[in-house]
């Protein structure tokens, strides 16, 4: 087993064909951190030097796939390192385009919550299994901040542009079925076989023809970006930013927080 550069968020390993990209905040329902989308970033990167590598599960530890962005991190002025506001909201967007380029087909594995900015994370990923105790949302809107990190373009891709329309702006919970039926799940398992079900998965892309296995993951990429280029997202950041400085937008993202704060999920 090889193992990665040091992480403070993630865990991240290379046994042979095989890898894994763990977010590792468990006891904060993995929320997606700048420093979070940074370390995925530098981790994808990473990964794609490992010429062996032919499959990598995403996953979150703990009882959540992820809570979604950590939103009081974007925008409360310049961040401590010296970067810019814009290029700390910028990191997500990062994110996905170095997820979108990782050779290896990647799978999300998907448990509890998955929340905005996780469920980003798990659009980026080439298959996603989930539990059947899975819930997801889209809640930026009522954060008063626009779905960011090319988010739109990816779910549009993958469920189409009504209904895309319809859970981004009601920002209402859903579950997996649903989201099955939508497309955007490979597959649905009960809770106590999800890790069965992922391995198995897993095992059978690993056991394939390396060349013809990450050539079909490139072609079907390259045919879905001339669909719908998520390249175009560029400015997302500045979408985010302005979001953060409206007024009306930062009263439903206060009255957000304080209620869902009390149980303990992600904020976007």
């Amino acid at each position: 087993m090889t193992s990665a550069p040091r992480f403070d968020t993630i865990e991240v390993t290379v046994e042979g064909a095989r890898g894994a990209l763990t977010l590792d905040r468990g006891d904060k329902l993995n929320p997606l951190s700048s420093h979070t989308l940074h370390e995925i970033e530098v981790a994808a990167r990473w990964l794609d030097t490992h010429d062996d590598l032919t499959v990598v599960v995403v996953s979150g530890r703990g009882r959540a796939f992820s809570a979604g962005a950590d939103v009081s991190a974007f925008g409360g002025g310049a961040p401590a390192d010296g970067r810019s506001p814009r290029d700390d909201a910028d990191r997500g967007w990062r994110m996905a385009r170095a997820m979108d380029e990782l050779r290896a087909v990647t799978i999300a594995r998907i448990q509890g919550w998955c929340v905005g900015g996780g469920l980003v994370l798990a659009a980026v990923c080439d298959l996603r299994v989930a539990a059947a105790g899975a819930r997801f949302s889209i809640p930026e809107v009522e954060l008063g901040i626009p779905l960011a990190w090319g988010g739109i373009p990816r779910l549009v891709r993958e469920i189409g542009p009504a209904l895309t329309k319809e859970l981004v702006m009601t920002c209402r919970e859903f579950g997996p079925e649903e989201a099955k039926a939508a497309g955007f799940l490979n597959r649905v398992v009960a809770d106590d076989q999800l890790d069965d079900a992922v391995e198995e998965l897993a095992a059978s892309l690993a056991r394939m023809p390396k060349l013809a296995l990450l050539a079909t993951k490139a072609h079907t990429n390259a045919v879905t970006e001339a669909m719908v280029a998520t390249g175009r997202s560029w400015s997302d950041a500045d979408g985010l930013l302005a979001g953060l400085r409206d007024p009306d937008g930062r009263r439903s993202a206060d009255a957000y927080l304080r209620r869902v704060r009390g149980g303990k999920r992600g904020d976007g």
